[in-house]
């Protein structure tokens, strides 16, 4: 059995690396030159910055996926430390624990109560929004204050726009599971997940990279497939070059390039080409002093700033005081459209009246589709069926995140290995 997968992102490497383990065999490709896919890292001004996810968490797969490319003991985790909020002109502790439940000024202690009676609610519904869900269940102040802008925050959309079935449906999952969306939440955004925050020394494209390079007699970089046809028992792969006889496939790129692959091949692509994706601008900043420890901070939406969040990159893995800060998403997307000066000004500006502390720029990068938005479109997927032995693994149809794409993987080389 030969399995063709489509993409050397991190889903697409890390389902090389099980089907090998499994012994099943498996040509990769990839389209551009380098491994990773939305996961970039890149030296600005001497400093590792990333384009994409600024951090993942080591779990155990995580770790076990880095041991077998040789890269294990590159790992960086930082310690867990705090989630601020930007609220009423301050940075202030996100309530992600108990203790931090207990001492956090973000909320009043009534609004702390009203959160407690979360389980006392009825169960969130697939048809309401993300922000109908939580402010249902935790009101209206704690939504605007903590949950909303930490969960829009993850994939820089807004929550009004959100359709509880689709950007909710791991906590709905959890939450039916523990009589509790406010425990679920925790799980997913909070101190919930035991594994430390992670990269690595030189970034996170190292493992995508790595694993590249473990399996580079079944990965070809800079081979773009140009269609998928089915034929005999199984599926022709075509390049510009050359052809694969596959019996599966696995489709792992964004949206509109799956859209133009399975054009013919599969129902419902054309709701595939319409995914919204958010745009991003990332402006990185060097702080000229030490900043709170913690993880970050997100803006409260009763601030009238243009930044989403900050990621305290630096802080987290030794870099030199170096910060991340998101600009744009679906609240504000014509930021993309400032000039880069203007950018770093708006970034270096918010960031010094959050913080109380100057920074200088260190480098601009801009997005026009980058996450996953999960908005009113998402209700389309429901007319996207493929053919038999044509799978989607990707992070528009399952969630987001490093740990999640790896976990994904593993689950379907089980599947394809076993069938």
């Amino acid at each position: 059995m030969t399995v063709g997968v489509v993409g050397a992102g991190i889903t697409g490497l890390a389902l090389t690396h099980y089907l090998g383990e499994r012994g099943v065999d498996c040509v990769t490709l990839e389209a551009r030159e380098e491994a990773g896919g939305v996961i970039q890292s890149r030296d600005r001004d001497g400093h590792v910055v990333e384009l994409g996810p600024q951090r993942m968490r080591a779990t155990p797969g995580i770790r076990e996926l880095a041991d077998a490319a040789g890269v294990a003991d590159d790992i960086v985790t930082a310690e867990e430390g705090s989630l601020f909020v930007y609220s009423r002109g301050q940075l202030r502790e996100a309530p992600t624990d108990v203790p931090a439940f207990r001492r956090t000024d973000l909320l009043s202690w009534p609004q702390k109560l009203r959160m407690l009676a979360e389980p006392l609610t009825r169960d969130a519904i697939g048809s309401e929004t993300v922000a109908e869900v939580f402010s249902r269940k935790f009101g209206r102040t704690a939504y605007e204050r903590f949950i909303g802008p930490l969960y829009g925050g993850l994939y820089a959309s807004d929550p009004a726009e959100m359709p509880a079935e689709f950007a909710l449906e791991g906590l709905m999952r959890r939450e039916q599971e523990t009589g509790s969306m406010l425990s679920a939440f925790r799980q997913r955004v909070g101190q919930g997940e035991k594994a430390p925050p992670a990269s690595f020394s030189a970034g996170l494209q190292t493992l995508p990279e790595a694993l590249a390079s473990t399996y580079d007699d079944a990965v070809h970089l800079g081979e773009p497939v140009t269609a998928i046809e089915s034929g005999g028992s199984g599926y022709t792969v075509q390049t510009a070059d050359a052809e694969y006889a596959v019996e599966d496939v696995v489709v792992t790129t964004p949206a509109d390039a799956t859209a133009d692959l399975l054009d013919g091949l599969a129902e419902g692509t054309d709701a595939l080409a319409e995914l919204t994706y958010n745009p991003l601008a990332l402006v990185y900043l060097e702080a000229t002093e030490p900043l709170p420890d913690g993880l970050g901070y997100q803006v409260a939406y009763d601030e009238k700033l243009h930044t989403l969040g900050v990621s305290f990159n630096g802080a987290m893995f030794d870099r030199d005081g170096l910060c991340t800060v998101f600009l744009g998403g679906m609240h504000d997307p014509g930021m993309l459209d400032e000039s880069d000066e203007r950018l770093g000004e708006i970034a270096a500006g918010e960031f010094q009246q959050a913080t109380g502390t100057d920074a200088s720029v260190v480098g601009i990068e801009r997005r026009e589709r980058w996450f996953p938005a999960y908005d009113q479109t998402w209700w389309g997927l429901d007319d996207v069926e493929t053919p038999a032995g044509v799978h989607l693994a990707t992070n528009y149809t399952a969630r987001m995140g490093i740990p999640s794409r790896v976990r994904e993987a593993k689950e379907l080389a089980d599947e394809l290995s076993t069938a």
